[in-house]
């Protein structure tokens, strides 16, 4: 019996009778973080990693029935054991790792290889079956350390300020904002957050994670013109116009791996290539890095890297390969 199948709901496991991360209403979700595309309303009961429940709280409400977890931690539900495990996505994702009658399969969520300030790094969990994201699956896709992209984020709004602009960073409120944040050890003026990503970089805090100084985007009102021009980290299509005044003339890039090849984007050259997800040579190491003897592939460029992996010498498909019922 499969460990994990795909329904109309979502990722299912029969022997816990639970969903991972599911698409609609269920009695039991299991959360590997909190994005919207993975956290959802609706369901009566939610699992998660504990640093994850002040975002959920914040993106799907404070009344819902959650529950916390440690790392590592070991719980029973039903005949399946399961534990959480670090992701290096944002703060609280997680990889669960699902045990049932000593078969062992781990589904990733979405992770990142990297080291980020914000969040304990991805770690591998040995494995049978390990049923990782592929965002950036292609080998166009590759990222340089943190340390430069702050390097370059600092060099950005060095010049803006020598030229009289606020600088402007688009970037999402939970998981970019603050790892972004987190690297602007040296400032040049204030750091302003949009409401969002101000609130979920407090619930950030409230789990011990620390930043430089920053403030609300509703504070901009009391921006002094004769000081340093401010750093803006807001999300796309953030509506400007309240504070029009204050912000004047600015520079804005925008934050994304997915800027790292596409030409037609209007920031493909005036941008960071930072992502939360893991890289091409990130997914190849953290699949070799689980021992698993089967992948399966699921959220991006599934079919190429199924048929890299295949080629590779592991045994790789897809959830809809497997011929599971939906």
């Amino acid at each position: 019996m499969e460990i994990l199948t795909q329904r109309q709901e979502g990722i299912y496991c029969p022997a816990g009778d639970f969903y991972i991360d599911p698409m609609r209403s269920v009695s039991r979700a299991l959360i590997t973080h909190g994005h919207s595309d993975h956290a959802r309303k609706g369901s009566k009961n939610y699992l998660c990693h504990k640093d994850s429940i002040g975002i959920l709280k914040l993106r799907l409400g404070e009344n819902l029935n959650y529950e916390g977890t440690e790392y590592g931690k070991k719980i029973r539900i039903g005949d399946a054991l399961v534990s959480f495990h670090p992701a290096g996505h944002i703060l609280g994702s997680s990889q669960i790792r699902i045990e049932v009658k000593g078969e062992v399969w781990v589904i990733s969520g979405d992770y990142k290889t990297l080291p980020d300030l914000t969040c304990p790094g991805f770690e591998p969990v040995p494995c049978h079956v390990f049923v990782t994201e592929s965002t950036f699956a292609l080998p166009i896709y590759h990222w340089k350390e943190d340390s430069e992209i702050f390097k370059e984020i600092l060099e950005f709004w060095e010049t803006n300020n020598k030229n009289n602009l606020t600088s402007i960073i688009y970037a999402y409120s939970l998981g970019k904002t603050q790892r972004i944040l987190s690297g602007l050890k040296e400032k040049i003026g204030t750091v302003y957050l949009d409401e969002g990503g101000y609130q979920l970089t407090q619930a950030y805090e409230m789990s011990g994670v620390e930043f430089p100084k920053y403030k609300s985007i509703s504070e901009i009102t009391n921006y002094n013109a004769k000081d340093p021009k401010p750093l803006l980290i807001i999300p796309p299509g953030k509506d400007l116009s309240p504070w029009k005044k204050q912000i004047g003339k600015y520079n804005a890039w925008l934050a994304s791996g997915w800027i790292r090849t596409n030409k037609e984007n209007p920031f493909s050259k005036n941008g960071f290539v930072l992502s939360d997800h893991a890289d091409w040579k990130g997914l190849n190491s953290a699949v070799r890095s689980t021992n698993a003897s089967r992948i399966i592939v699921m959220h991006g460029f599934t079919d190429s890297w199924v048929r890299y992996l295949n080629e590779s010498g592991l045994l790789a498909s897809t959830f809809a390969e497997t011929n599971y019922k939906i």
